[in-house]
């Protein structure tokens, strides 16, 4: 693929035909998802302003239309009636005005008054200074226009490093207020999260101050991402720790997890009741977000980009990168998230498929109950059984470990090539979704997941199995419309 000048890269997108070419390259990728939200060329990150409004499911996320690397920073927009089928509806965000200039960075959604308000990072690009981070708003119209507000509602603090980004608004209803998370960067390097307020979400923003996270006023560089949840009667403090390794998680050092404990505005401080977990166990997995306004005051729904920083892909050089992961219901189990796949996809199913035949089609739910007993599967392996990605337990030390080294296409070799998780309560099920270059491996009724991409050849759709209770496979459906539209 040709590579970009500077100008290519950063410059606002004003057409379909600028970007044909590129579509063309990307949809003869044969890695394509059938039932995964992608985008239509470039490279997509971030997920933001996932909303429910109005018995419709709304969903933005970052994408850069150029090709794949971190050009210009856009906002596409998709919705669905169902979490399953997706459909595309073009860009909503622009970063055309003096305060995003420099991209429209990630951010949330909040219904005001019947409409969604769009809640993001706007950067100012000046060549001779450092780029400078305002929080800014726009509103969504019932024809699904955006409309930006004038100017932000505050821009960065002095008080800490030019990192300061992707707004979470949160409304606390003992105090009646209105609260803005950011994730920052202290001036010694330290990640953190720096608190807003206001008595009015559009208007008169005041700093509050820093989050106090006690035990974790070193815990990685920056913070991205920050989210406070509320499941039950637990508060959940969910964040992306940067420049730190974390055990059994290869040496990546770009991470997203959580917290469980208590939030307490009066203070400003959140009070851990247990460790730091990660959201998934998997290769890729980053800026987790949970959808605002679900209607259902006992359920959470959360999405995440099935990628991660400082990364590259093989479809690299097909002008195209990124997809997101199965939106997850969350509960919570002795004290840690529960992320179960959403109640019906089992619509995408089209055909038993024989597991006697050991081979994998393309799209693919498996369902697999466990002896409790020492546990092996391979994916992907190819024809006589050899390579692939493996699923390997132990029962002795509980630990589960997925290892992605036998595989043809290798890739960011340099963050590891296999993941562990010990399970507490042992091995007894497995449900996993495979697309054309992914695999969502569930575990234990959501106990754990594994997401990582995946890029098959032709030699490598088999799969092995050890002794199990019992296997069912299923040929699965495409779900997404992936117009080529803006």
């Amino acid at each position: 693929m040709k590579k970009k000048t500077e100008n290519e890269m950063n410059r606002v997108l004003m057409s379909l035909s600028e970007i044909e070419e590129l579509r063309k390259t990307a949809v003869s990728s044969i890695y394509r998802q059938s039932y995964h939200i992608q985008p239509i060329t470039g490279l997509m990150n971030d997920p933001n302003g996932f909303i429910y409004n109005n018995g419709m499911w709304h969903l933005f996320y970052q994408w850069c239309p150029w090709g794949a690397f971190h050009g210009l920073k856009h906002w596409y927009h998709v919705v669905s009636e169902d979490l399953i089928n997706w459909k595309n509806l073009g860009v909503a965000l622009y970063p055309d005005t003096y305060f995003d200039n420099g991209g429209d960075f990630t951010g949330t959604a909040y219904n005001i008054n019947g409409l969604i308000h769009l809640f993001y990072s706007g950067i100012h690009s000046d060549k001779n200074s450092e780029a400078e981070s305002y929080t800014c708003m726009a509103k969504l119209t019932d024809d699904n226009r955006v409309k930006k507000y004038s100017a932000p509602l505050f821009g960065p603090s002095d008080e800490y490093t030019h990192n300061q980004r992707d707004p979470k608004i949160i409304y606390d209803d003992d105090s009646g207020k209105y609260y803005i998370f950011i994730g920052a960067q202290t001036k010694d390097q330290n990640g953190c999260i720096i608190v807003y307020e206001s008595d009015d979400p559009k208007k008169n923003w005041h700093m509050r101050g820093r989050l106090h996270v006690p035990g974790f006023e070193s815990f990685g560089s920056m913070w991205e991402c920050p989210s406070l949840e509320q499941l039950g009667s637990h508060d959940i403090l969910i964040f992306c720790p940067q420049q730190l390794t974390l055990e059994g998680h290869g040496t990546g050092t770009n991470h997203n997890g959580y917290i469980i404990g208590s939030m307490d505005f009066d203070s400003l401080t959140f009070t851990p009741d247990g460790a730091f977990h990660l959201l998934d166990f998997g290769f890729e997995s980053y800026a987790a977000e949970c959808a605002a306004n679900t209607e259902e005051a006992n359920k959470k729904y959360l999405i995440a980009w099935m990628g991660l920083p400082d990364s590259s892909f093989p479809t690299d050089k097909e002008a195209w990168s990124g997809c997101m992961t199965l939106p997850r219901e969350l509960t919570i189990r002795h004290r840690r998230l529960i992320q179960k796949p959403i109640h019906g996809l089992e619509s995408m199913r089209k055909a038993l498929v024989s597991p006697s035949l050991k081979v994998l089609p393309d799209t693919a739910e498996i369902a697999v109950t466990i002896y409790p007993d020492d546990f092996n599967m391979t994916l992907f392996s190819k024809p006589d059984g050899t390579g692939g990605l493996s699923i390997d337990y132990k029962d002795k030390t509980r630990e589960i470990t997925l290892d992605r080294s036998g595989m043809n296409i290798r890739f960011n070799v340099e963050n590891g090539e296999s993941r562990t998780r010990v399970l507490e309560n042992g091995l007894t099920h497995l449900r996993i979704f495979i697309d054309k270059s992914s695999v969502e491996i569930f575990v234990n009724d959501g106990d754990a997941v594994f997401t990582s991409r995946i890029f098959p050849e032709a030699d490598e759709h088999g799969f092995t199995i050890s002794e199990c209770t019992s296997i069912n496979i299923w040929e699965l459906g495409h779900t997404l419309e992936d117009d080529f539209i803006i």
